[in-house]
């Protein structure tokens, strides 16, 4: 505990360091160091809070156990009371400077790249497909972030085969980085007359958006073929070399985007797309926790990998990671993820305390 409190005290000293800074006129004159010592600050203001807070907590318990042994009757009951209040309260905080503690994922302030692909199950796949991305963006628009389609690929009866697109905004990467994965879903299909159950997944990935600073691209590496788009677009769409397919040599990694009239849009949004997907790769080669095949992130869409399960007979969606049921199916299709996600990430959390916990006691 003494560990604990001498790693807080050196977080209180190291923010309090930050603050003088923050009131020194040749910091506030310069506009970028200004603004990374706001943001030093910002990021460890939590923490402070939640350490001041704990040691309070915790000089009124050793106050309270001293009256409790030492004093009458009656202050050895009111005492007795506030230790019973205090304690919970000092578990809590103690949960949450660990947890703070914790080193910080570098993505988690990033927007991301989201792209779904129909899985196992034919129309009924691409369908689900195009459920989830009404889904995912209108989460997106709860939370007032940004959603811009990078490119898609259309299936029948309305579904979706896959579907890029950005989101932008504040943490969006620290919400949805869980979300990775094969969804499998459960229900009776349009087009099922005899009404049978039937299976269908869909993948989803969540990529870090990378900017030029977090991947450099040699322009030699790069082989760019331009075509004619195909598909809905209108006579000049289909007959102008607009679309663009980037080959990024050295990984094999193909690149297509087509959506937009401009040859120029096109390369970009291509390009936004090949460096999330350049950055990931080389965030799994650092981690070495997962295969360095950019698929494993999402596994094949068979129907027996799967991180959720959304059955509409029962109105049910199960997350298989971390055991969790809830029934609010239709709220959740609506964009209320909240409750869902906020599940996931303390499960991982908490994972990663443990494991912090083990290789060092005062994590």
């Amino acid at each position: 505990m003494s560990e604990l409190l001498n790693k807080l005290a050196s977080v209180e000293a190291r923010y309090d360091e930050i603050m003088a800074r923050l009131s020194d006129p040749a910091i506030q004159a310069d506009p970028v160091e200004y603004r990374t010592q706001a943001k030093a600050a910002s990021d460890l203001q939590e923490l402070v809070e939640r350490a001041r807070e704990y040691r309070t907590v915790l000089e009124g318990l050793a106050e309270a156990r001293d009256l409790a042994a030492s004093g009458d009757a009656e202050m050895r009951e009111l005492a007795s009371a506030e230790i019973a209040d205090l304690e919970p309260r000092a578990d809590t905080l103690l949960q949450d400077v660990k947890r703070l503690l914790l080193p910080r994922d570098p993505n988690d302030e990033k927007s991301v790249v989201l792209e779904i692909r129909a899985g196992t199950g034919g129309d009924e796949a691409g369908l689900f497909a195009a459920d989830l991305f009404r889904m995912y963006s209108r989460f997106a628009e709860r939370q007032r972030w940004k959603v811009e389609l990078l490119s898609q690929s259309e299936g029948t009866m309305g579904g979706i085969k896959e579907v890029i697109a950005s989101i932008e905004g504040k943490r969006v990467y620290s919400r949805l980085k869980y979300e990775s994965g094969v969804h499998r879903v459960q229900r009776v299909p349009a087009t099922e007359a005899s009404g049978r159950i039937h299976t269908s997944t869909a993948t989803v990935a969540v990529l870090p958006e990378a900017e030029e600073i977090d991947i450099q691209i040699d322009p030699k590496d790069l082989r760019i073929d331009l075509f004619c788009s195909s598909g809905p677009g209108g006579q000049s769409v289909n007959t102008t070399y607009s679309a663009v397919r980037l080959t990024h040599i050295p990984t094999g990694l193909v690149v297509s985007q087509q959506d937009e009239k401009s040859q120029i849009k096109n390369r970009e949004k291509a390009m936004k797309v090949l460096r999330s997907r350049l950055y990931e790769m080389e965030l799994r080669k650092q981690q070495d926790a997962v295969a360095r095949d950019r698929r494993s992130q999402v596994g094949t869409g068979e129907r027996s990998e799967k991180i959720r399960t959304y059955n509409f007979p029962q109105s049910r969606i199960t997350d298989h990671r971390i055991n969790y049921t809830t029934h609010q199916l239709d709220g959740v299709l609506a964009g209320e993820l909240d409750d869902l996600i906020d599940h996931v990430v303390a499960h991982f959390t908490a994972e990663q305390l443990k494991q912090a916990t083990a290789t060092d006691p005062v994590a």
